[in-house]
């Protein structure tokens, strides 16, 4: 799940709090990796249906996202938001956004 890193001990699980899940939540790792400014505008985003972890749209934003799929979370391809990032990037290809 990522509340641990693999390589300690099993003493760190009584370490493990609710704001430990709290923070492995899809909108918080938005805000973490700055695809949004803050979170109330991420959770707009994910109950939107803008995002995506991996091949799967999640519009839930109690979605818990595990380290393994941390790398994965993406705009969805035909999104708005993607398409303005790609514009303001010069990066706009009409073709893909199809």
């Amino acid at each position: 799940m990522g509340l641990i890193s693999k390589n300690e001990n099993l003493e760190l699980c009584n370490k493990v709090t609710a704001s430990s899940f709290c923070r492995r939540r899809l909108p918080v790792l938005m805000v973490r990796s700055r695809m949004a400014p803050s979170l109330k505008i991420s959770t707009q985003f994910v109950e939107q249906g803008h995002v995506r972890v991996g091949p799967h749209v999640v519009m839930d934003p109690a979605f818990l996202v595990t380290r393994n799929m941390e790398d994965f979370i993406t705009w969805v391809d035909g999104s708005a938001i993607k398409r303005h990032i790609a514009r303001y990037n010069e990066e706009l290809d009409d073709f893909d956004l199809m």
